[in-house]
């Protein structure tokens, strides 16, 4: 079958969920009176609401896409850096949550300027806007991609991912653009229960094309071990072992859901402390569950396959979609993966124009939150955060490496040296501003060498016995790796200089 079967039904069931999230995101959008309320709205979201809404931040095109991929390709060993996950998370709420909510912040790099200054404040929002930025580009670029496997025939390939790209941007624009941070959590639980439907759908009609039904998958998958879950090597190239997974996945979940705009801001949503802590951890075994499912979904095409080569990982859920769903569901899977990203998309939107306002504008101009001249920079720091991502999606290249990991590699690359920026000020007591941003500074160049030490050895061949030893290093090593040397560096810096005068670090 072709992407033709895409027909009216699952056109009209698209439509419906695209109009029905920007009306809700614009609706209650209706209220809104100041920066504050904007961007934390209010600091009046349920825990359980801040607790889908991190899970609905976390998940986009790359876990509806990419995870199956890897289950196809491989097993379930990307469970062990799930269950770090949770490790991570449970960190996170005890060791930077309190300090956050003690200041009533509305940033993470805030607390950054309390420990450190002004200067270090700026650095690492710089930082993470970067980092977000191209990691956000990468996930809408990877939603065009099925989008335009199933409705291909409309128009030729190389107009419809621009046209999916910018009806995606625009769409989660304008309701960000509206409706700030309580927008973008209730339209995320809207988003999150249509993904996990469409992932749901996908296991039962998994289970009624394939002979047995999912008693036959679960036979087949164990004989071929694609139902290994621990994988004990201590190897350093492996990405998903026992120790990578775990201490690996508990510094990446530690920075991205501690040092992280993006999901810091959903729990600084929360009514309290406590309700912000029961969110983080009660989101990271919801992320288990829900990374179970889609890896579940990866197994059941690998049997419905039999194995078969695809030109890209990415390619094979969406074929399965574009050649098995019927109409109507066909439609609904479709949507839930333009949920996926949306949800994350507008999250980002307005994570990163947060940023920009209280961490750059307002110490630059000296406006407050309350000002309603603050409300309004924010809204359209927001809308031009949506054009640079939409636009950077439109540039982004395609190539075989699964999208997840290349989102996730961008991440780390950068969230060793965020998070040990954090660690630097609690641990390092001695530490100045000036030894936070030289220790984050050597820890983004080590990084830099790390992740690109094989493009380095091509083009300096000389350096291929240097570089070796840390040229094929697994994505879940690097956060662990940055942070390390991020904090030793700012560590050996402080030695430098006499203790006196130094910021003391936050209660």
């Amino acid at each position: 079958m072709t992407a033709s079967r895409f027909g009216l039904i699952d056109l009209l069931v698209l439509v419906t969920y695209l109009v029905g999230t920007t009306v809700l995101g614009l609706w209650l959008g209706r209220h809104q009176k100041n920066s504050n309320d904007y961007f934390v709205a209010d600091r009046n979201i349920p825990w359980w609401a801040v607790m889908f809404s991190v899970v609905a931040s976390e998940t986009s095109a790359l876990t509806f896409i990419s995870i199956p991929g890897l289950a196809y390709l491989g097993d379930l060993g990307f469970l062990q850096v799930v269950a770090g996950y949770i490790m991570g998370r449970i960190v996170v709420a005890y060791v930077l949550l309190p300090r956050y909510f003690e200041g009533q912040l509305v940033t993470a790099y805030a607390l950054l300027e309390t420990r450190f200054g002004l200067t270090t404040r700026r650095f690492t929002s710089i930082v993470f806007m970067a980092t977000r930025a191209l990691a956000d580009a990468v996930r809408v670029f990877a939603t065009a991609i099925p989008i335009a496997l199933i409705i291909g025939p409309v128009m030729p390939r190389q107009y419809l991912m621009p046209t999916a790209i910018l009806v995606l941007g625009f769409l989660t624009v304008l309701y960000t653009y509206k409706g700030g941070m309580r927008a973008v959590v209730w339209t995320e639980l809207l988003q999150a229960a249509v993904y996990v439907a469409g992932g749901i759908s996908a296991i039962v009609l998994l289970g009624k094309a394939s002979n047995g039904g999912w008693s036959g998958i679960l036979q087949q998958a164990g004989v071929a071990g694609k139902l290994q879950l621990h994988d004990f090597s201590t190897a350093l190239d492996k990405p998903h072992t026992i120790f990578a997974g775990l201490i690996g996945g508990a510094f990446l979940s530690m920075a991205s859901h501690g040092a992280d705009q993006l999901i810091v801001q959903r729990l600084l949503s929360a009514r309290s402390l406590k309700d912000a802590q029961r969110a983080i951890i009660g989101s990271g075994l919801v992320v288990f569950v829900q990374f179970t499912l889609f890896l579940m979904v990866g197994i059941g095409l690998w049997s419905f396959y039999q194995g078969r080569v695809f030109t890209t990982p990415d390619a094979i859920f969406p074929t399965f979609i574009v050649e098995r769903m019927p109409t109507g569901l066909l439609g609904l899977i479709v949507a839930a993966i333009v949920a996926a990203t949306m949800s994350t998309h507008s999250g980002a939107i307005n994570a990163l124009a947060a940023t920009t306002t209280h961490d750059i504008y307002m110490p630059l101009t000296g406006r407050k939150a309350e000002d309603p001249h603050t409300f309004k920079i924010g809204r359209r720091f927001a809308l031009v955060w949506g054009v640079v991502l939409t636009l950077g999606a439109l540039l982004f290249p395609e190539g075989r490496t699964p999208v997840v990991v290349i989102a996730l590699s961008i991440a780390s690359f950068t969230y060793g040296a965020l998070l040990g920026g954090f660690f630097l000020g609690i641990l390092v007591k001695r530490a100045r501003q000036r030894d936070a941003i030289t220790g984050m500074c050597v820890g983004l160049a080590s990084m830099a060498v790390v992740v690109f030490a094989k493009l380095v050895e091509a083009a300096v061949p000389i350096l291929v016995p240097v570089l070796h030893p840390i040229d094929s290093i697994a994505w879940p090593w690097y956060v662990l790796i940055g942070t390390t040397i991020t904090v030793l560096t700012g560590l050996l810096s402080s030695l430098s200089h006499s203790s006196d005068g130094s910021r003391g670090a936050t209660s």
